[in-house]
């Protein structure tokens, strides 16, 4: 891999800005009214803590004091089960549980941070779908 110096955002990333440049969608990361929840195999009912809405899931996320926009992504049955936790959990918009690798996370991380780059993503809960899109700055 070639040195890149310091001022490089993306001096500390696997990946170069190529990777992320551009409009990629990330089909079913996102918590949905089908998240899987666990059963109760005695009574077959959704215990009450895995029971929740999108709108519920989007506040979550919403109320999470930080200056990186959050997503609600589903949390795993197991986990649900574990914790009694609800059927969801909050993470940043480039988190890699939604883009599917930590490399892929540091670089759209590197790419917010930067003003050198535009970053806008889009949460579709209907479907489960995100969609980011980075430019350059000085291209948008």
């Amino acid at each position: 891999m070639p040195e890149k110096p310091d001022d490089d955002p993306f001096h500390d990333c696997e990946l170069d800005p190529d990777a992320v440049l551009g409009t990629r969608t990330f089909h079913d990361v996102l918590f949905t009214n089908d998240t899987e929840t666990p059963v109760n195999v005695l009574t077959g009912e959704t215990p009450a803590h895995s029971q929740a809405t999108v709108e519920e899931a989007k506040a979550f996320a919403a109320s999470i004091d930080t200056d990186t926009p959050q997503i609600a992504l589903p949390a795993s049955v197991e986990t649900q089960v574990e914790t009694q936790s609800k059927p969801y959990t909050s993470a940043a918009f480039f988190h890699f549980k939604a883009t599917g690798s930590l490399e892929r996370h540091r670089a759209y991380h590197a790419a917010y941070d930067s003003d050198a780059f535009t970053v806008d993503f889009e949460a579709d809960y209907a479907s489960g779908d995100l969609t980011i899109t980075v430019d350059r700055a000085n291209e948008s």
